[in-house]
């Protein structure tokens, strides 16, 4: 760069002593890219992992909010009741994707991201195309199994990586950036943390699993555990991995009587 009134300074590596500009843009010794921790942050933000004022998790921000939610239940509930008053399955993946394309047309007039609502959109009409195939009316729900055979698989292996998916989350919530992995006794709180998600998990499909292979017959039951064991049971063990994984609290360090 140019020097203002003066010689091009010759290049040496370094900046000028008085070059502001050249001292804000050198790269830190060592420093290449971004930072693990920084991955981590931007990781934890897009899994919807929110912190509030306090530093706490955002338990209902992380699912959704309340938009979320409504966003990850009514097109199964749509699907249920309608299948139900009319015992036809075209009217009711009909109004399945209607209810789901609603909330992507909601957020567009509300101008907010679409990922979440065309997600919903994408999973929908993937249920709807595998129940319309089959003509079996509880495939509307395997698309689900599937997926949480995937996230299972994805959290185990953080697991036996040493990387449990709980603490790049909450770490980043709690700014331990990734210190918590030095420290051998956050890491297995942090595994911990992750085994309960595993376990919320896997209680899905221990429950509902059976009720699939019931047919017809069980999917009132399999809808309505589809919608009980969503968002509301991923809040609860969210919130009680959350809490397993909190560090000991410090001991407050006795103030000095010298002024």
């Amino acid at each position: 760069m140019t020097v203002a009134n003066g010689p091009e300074p010759k290049d040496t590596g370094r900046a000028a002593p008085h070059d502001t500009e050249a001292t804000v843009d050198a790269p830190k010794p060592g420093v290449e890219g971004p930072s693990m921790s920084d991955l981590a942050a931007g990781y934890a933000e897009k899994a919807g992992l929110h912190r509030n004022s306090a530093g706490h998790v955002d338990m209902l921000k992380s699912a959704g909010g309340w938009q979320g939610i409504a966003e990850s239940i009514l097109p199964g509930l749509v699907f249920l009741v309608a299948f139900t008053v009319t015992r036809d399955l075209t009217p009711a993946l009909v109004a399945a994707l209607a209810a789901a394309a609603i909330f992507t047309v909601v957020r567009l007039i509300q101008r907010r991201p679409l990922t979440q609502a065309l997600a919903g959109v994408v999973g929908v009409g993937i249920s709807a195309w595998l129940a319309n195939t089959t003509g079996k009316a509880e495939d509307f729900y395997v698309l689900g199994f599937f997926t949480n055979l995937a996230y299972i698989a994805a959290m185990v292996l953080s697991i036996a990586l040493k990387w449990p998916i709980a603490g790049l989350l909450f770490g980043f919530v709690r700014n331990e950036g990734l210190e918590w992995r030095k420290d051998p006794e956050r890491l297995r709180a942090y595994k911990l943390g992750t085994w309960i998600v595993v376990a919320v998990l896997a209680l899905r499909l221990v429950v509902q699993v059976p009720l699939y292979f019931m047919g017809e017959p069980g999917l009132t039951a399999l809808a309505t555990t589809r919608l009980l064991m969503g968002a509301p049971l991923y809040i609860l063990g969210l919130w009680v991995a959350w809490l397993v994984t909190k560090p000991a609290s410090q001991p407050s360090k006795p103030s000095s009587s010298a002024e």
